[in-house]
């Protein structure tokens, strides 16, 4: 437990506090802000303040910034928000997921984001490189059969990547005009063409 030594006026003790829960407050406070403004426009100070705590105790948590930016990646990452691992799906399920996605991004975390206001950092890059690997690439690659799996789970990964830029960021009138049902279905042939193995 870490003492809070917050209260300098000496009028009452000084309050324990949860490590587990401070440890939270600070990757919450991490993830939107890398999210909103990327590793280079967020300071270890900001980060503290979103958490309520000292940027002392944000180093003392996670040692350094990009030590902080590495568990946020993993941590937002990790969370199975866009694949399946189910192969006769996947290309419905990440067509529908991403035509079917509305929400404001000031509100909630997002992993594209955090990676696009992120990557032209060439330290996080690496980072963002290495999660995306382990936690996209190797799962997809082990449900593509066929030859150059690893190249169709590149474009596969780009394709998400690019309909996220036009939709999500830069508002394509095209596709927020469009039926989001319709543009799944599109958007899911294109995918399966990917997942399929090319023919001899």
């Amino acid at each position: 437990m870490d003492v809070d030594t917050g209260n300098v006026t000496g009028e009452a003790a000084p309050r324990r506090r949860n490590a587990a829960s401070t440890r939270e407050a600070i990757l919450r406070s991490a993830k939107i802000a890398f999210t909103r403004y990327g590793y280079d426009g967020i300071g270890v100070r900001e980060i503290a303040q979103g958490a309520g705590v000292t940027a002392m105790l944000v180093n003392r948590y996670f040692g350094s910034k990009e030590l902080l930016f590495a568990e946020t990646v993993e941590s937002v990452f990790a969370e199975p928000t866009l694949l399946t691992n189910d192969a006769a799906t996947l290309s419905r399920f990440v067509a529908a997921t991403l035509a079917g996605d509305e929400s404001d991004e000031n509100d909630h975390v997002d992993g594209f984001l955090l990676m696009l206001r992120s990557v032209s950092n060439p330290r996080a890059a690496d980072i963002l490189r290495d999660s995306i690997e382990r936690h996209f690439e190797q799962q997809l690659a082990a449900l593509l059969p066929g030859p150059d799996s690893h190249e169709r789970v590149a474009l596969f990964l780009s394709l998400i990547a690019g309909f996220q830029l036009m939709h999500n960021v830069l508002d394509s009138a095209a596709m927020t005009r469009a039926d989001p049902a319709a543009l799944a279905r599109r958007l899911g042939v294109l995918f399966q063409q990917l997942l399929d193995p090319a023919p001899a």
